[in-house]
């Protein structure tokens, strides 16, 4: 065993004196070559530190290291990512554009609902037991005069007595008989089974109760074998040949929507399809606590094509005022307290750059962009966080880095709205390198994101006060992805995570429609919930291994 170590010791010496002898002139040159150009240090861990000179990392206490040199040809802030990894991070981008000179066009998101207005309660007319019902299911179409039950009433027979009686008296005694007849026509009985009773001198032992509307029964409130009272409720029928398209409006658009004005609708079900709606009714109360308008819009359904509870998005179109406007998606504005950014794609190849930008009002699912773009800029409007952390670990200009003064460009601040917008872009980037089974990726999204809420604490915002209610266990569960060893670690975190972000989404409102899903296997077969910038289902909590596992519960905006 010594000899092998001894002969281990005279390799180990050879190796170094032929390193000296014959790499070293070569090794100094690349040493001086490196110092000469990597004039920043960062930390592989955290990447978001950038330091003019080497040192420890002020975070975790591990060495910086040199920046990755900007490659030939690029300008000081810009990079370059591989085709490959453009199609890994989805990185997505659009053309910024002006709005038309004359008009302007608001989009909308909501979903059918019943039109209460054409709703009708069946009730019955008397007490009794339900014998046979002949409606067993919501959904089920009926027409008006169709037989819906029959009952069996103690009552109604007493009556019946009463009326067989009195016909036989009504010469003696004509008021009472007309007083039996009147009570039994306010039982609903018609003419005819008034007559059939007197003639026949025989009792019905069960009334039938007829359909008094033609429509769809939505809810069927009474079983065979149910006992009910006069006033009973025993079906909601809804005539769906007319619904409503139910959206919210956040506050700068309630003065461009009227009562009588047109809302173009399409649902997925038919895409190419256009239906009109009319606005019918705005809600003069302001929801304080989702900052919306609830609006109501009537569509024509003679053809039945739009179901209750289906999405739709709506389109107002408009005249514009003032000047023609550069607008671009709320998906691409980065904003991090004290700035807005984007980043943008060179036409010619793969490069992106940094750019801070001044926001002005934001249309639908669009923001206003004042200063910092112009007319034929290429924003990514998705993967913005991948591109973005590419830009860290690779030490160019990123929305984490703050700005010397002279870059400084004033922000025009439009509310929580874009903070709660930041935080959903982050979330997304974890879920997907979840719903992707790369833990690594979801480790160094998570940290972005707990970047994210560390400024957002820093800001002061309108809503601090409810925002803390959940910032602790969006805290948590953040930074429990980001730590943990194993991806079915991350998982347990994520579900914390994914829950604090709702409870927040349900009393703010962002600027993109999300969609609410759920996965009933999840956590151990409890099920559990989480959010998604689409409504296909790509489930985070399984992956690879049951990726379309799910349903979509909800449209939160």
């Amino acid at each position: 065993m010594k000899k092998y170590s001894i002969y281990l010791v005279f390799m180990i010496i050879g190796l170094g004196l032929g390193w000296l002898l014959f790499s070293e002139s070569e090794t100094t040159k690349v040493s001086h070559t490196t110092e000469a150009v990597a004039t920043k240090w960062t930390c592989s861990m955290h990447p978001q530190i950038v330091q003019p000179d080497p040192g420890d990392c002020p975070i975790c206490g591990m060495d910086l290291i040199p920046a990755e040199v900007g490659a030939e040809g690029l300008g000081e802030n810009q990079f370059r990512l591989t085709e490959n990894a453009l199609a890994l991070g989805n990185i997505q981008t659009t053309e910024v554009k002006l709005s038309s000179e004359n008009s302007a066009m608001m989009q909308l998101s909501g979903k059918i609902v019943e039109n209460e207005e054409s709703n009708v309660v069946q009730v019955a007319y008397f007490p009794g037991r339900i014998e046979k019902l002949y409606v067993n299911f919501n959904g089920q179409e009926v027409k008006r005069g169709q037989l819906l039950a029959e009952v069996y009433s103690s009552e109604l027979n007493n009556a019946q007595q009463e009326l067989v009686a009195a016909a036989n008296l009504k010469d003696e005694q004509p008021e009472l008989y007309k007083v039996v007849r009147n009570k039994l026509k306010l039982w609903k009985l018609s003419e005819s089974q008034i007559e059939t009773i007197e003639a026949s001198q025989k009792l019905i032992e069960s009334f039938p109760i007829y359909a008094t509307k033609s429509g769809i029964v939505t809810k069927k409130l009474v079983n065979e074998g149910d006992y009910i009272k006069e006033g009973s409720q025993l079906l909601q029928i809804s005539n769906l040949e007319s619904v409503w398209a139910s959206f919210d409006l956040y506050e700068n658009q309630v003065s461009k929507l009227a009562v009588g004005q047109e809302i173009s609708v399409n649902v997925k079900s038919y895409p190419q399809e256009k239906f009109t709606a009319v606005v019918d009714y705005i809600d003069p109360v302001f929801d304080t606590a989702k900052r919306t308008v609830a609006l109501r819009a009537v569509l024509k359904n003679q053809e039945q094509k739009l179901k209750i509870g289906m999405f739709v998005k709506g389109e107002v179109y408009f005249a514009s005022e003032g000047e023609t406007e550069l607008m671009v998606p709320a998906s691409a504005v980065l904003w991090t307290g004290e700035r807005s950014v984007v980043y943008v794609k060179s036409k010619e190849a793969p490069i992106f750059e940094m750019k801070e930008v001044v926001i002005g009002s934001k249309n639908g699912g669009n923001i206003e962009i004042l200063a910092g773009l112009k007319d034929g800029d290429l924003v990514v409007t998705n993967g913005t966080f991948t591109v973005d952390a590419a830009a860290q670990l690779q030490g160019k200009k990123s929305m984490m880095q703050s700005q010397s003064e002279e870059d400084a460009v004033p922000t025009k601040i439009i509310g929580f709205e874009s903070e709660l917008d930041q935080l959903i872009g982050a979330y997304l980037q974890v879920k997907d390198a979840l719903v992707g089974d790369d833990p690594k990726v979801a480790s160094f999204a998570a940290n972005n994101a707990l970047e994210v809420l560390l400024e957002i604490e820093k800001t002061h915002i309108k809503h601090q006060d409810k925002y803390k209610e959940y910032q602790t266990k969006l805290k948590s569960g953040v930074t429990g992805v980001r730590d943990v060893a194993t991806i079915d670690q991350q998982r347990k975190h994520f579900e914390t995570y994914s829950n604090a972000l709702l409870n927040l989404a349900a009393h703010f409102k962002g600027t993109q429609t999300l969609y609410k899903q759920f996965c009933p296997m999840a956590n151990n077969d409890k099920g559990a919930f989480w959010i998604s910038s689409e409504e296909q289902i790509r489930n985070p909590y399984f992956g690879a291994s049951m990726l379309q596992c799910g349903e979509v519960t909800e449209i939160i905006y």
